[in-house]
């Protein structure tokens, strides 16, 4: 499928597919969607709330490694050490990731090095980025995620519900409750109500939030109590 590199609103660029019309982020701007949605409503609000030594988070689309990039600065800030894994079914080219050129966008000056460690490290291997961020990269489908009450924290970062409804089910919202642990949290840029009513459906608990620039509501998910 052809993949294009476009200037979102905020001036970072993003992956556009012309076949599906659809970005990797919200054209409007995909860093700040990105700290919109999963660090300040994500990341930030469950340290905010757990004050947890250690954080498993797992990312569903890993993608361009932007979420992964600005979860690793929140871990320097010595919070949290971060254990991330990121689920990708078809990884971004070595080329297209250098057309992003998303250290440009952050201050620090390890940027460019970081990012590449990012995406130099092996698949499938747990990969020390730093002290405080451990990376562990699957190349697999959502649907083959088997984790059992693990991760604290869910970054749903899939392609949207009208391209690939298939993402958005009873059925795969199942697999990322049963992989949280009790009050763990999924966050995602979607606010569709049938994926709502997927996610309630399965158990968790479940809340609109204002949506980043571009965009009314995004939702949170929180798991509460058995099933």
């Amino acid at each position: 499928m052809k993949r294009e590199i476009i200037k979102t609103g905020d001036g970072s660029a993003t992956i556009y597919l012309p076949e599906w019309n659809e970005h990797y982020h919200s054209k409007h701007g995909a860093l700040q969607e990105a700290q919109h949605v999963f660090i300040e409503s994500g990341l930030r609000h469950y340290l905010e709330k757990k004050a947890p030594a250690r954080l498993n988070i797992l990312e569903i689309g890993f993608g361009t490694g932007l979420n992964a990039l600005l979860s690793y600065y929140e871990a320097q800030k010595g919070e949290v050490i971060l254990d991330y894994t990121g689920v990708e079914a078809y990884p971004v080219s070595v080329e297209e990731l250098e057309s992003l050129d998303y250290a440009r966008l952050f201050p620090e000056d390890d940027a460019a090095e970081v990012f590449a460690k990012l995406h130099q490290s092996p698949w499938g291997r747990k990969t020390e980025i730093s002290p405080l961020f451990c990376l562990q990269k699957q190349q697999m489908f959502f649907k083959d995620i088997k984790a059992q009450d693990y991760f604290d924290l869910i970054f749903f970062d899939a392609f949207g519900p009208r391209v690939q409804p298939e993402l958005w089910t009873e059925e795969i919202f199942m697999r990322m409750y049963n992989s949280l642990r009790q009050d763990g949290v999924l966050v995602t840029y979607s606010a569709k109500g049938s994926v709502r009513r997927a996610m309630q459906a399965v158990g968790f608990l479940v809340e609109r939030l204002p949506g980043p620039p571009g965009k009314r509501e995004m939702l949170r998910a929180t798991k509460k109590g058995e099933r």
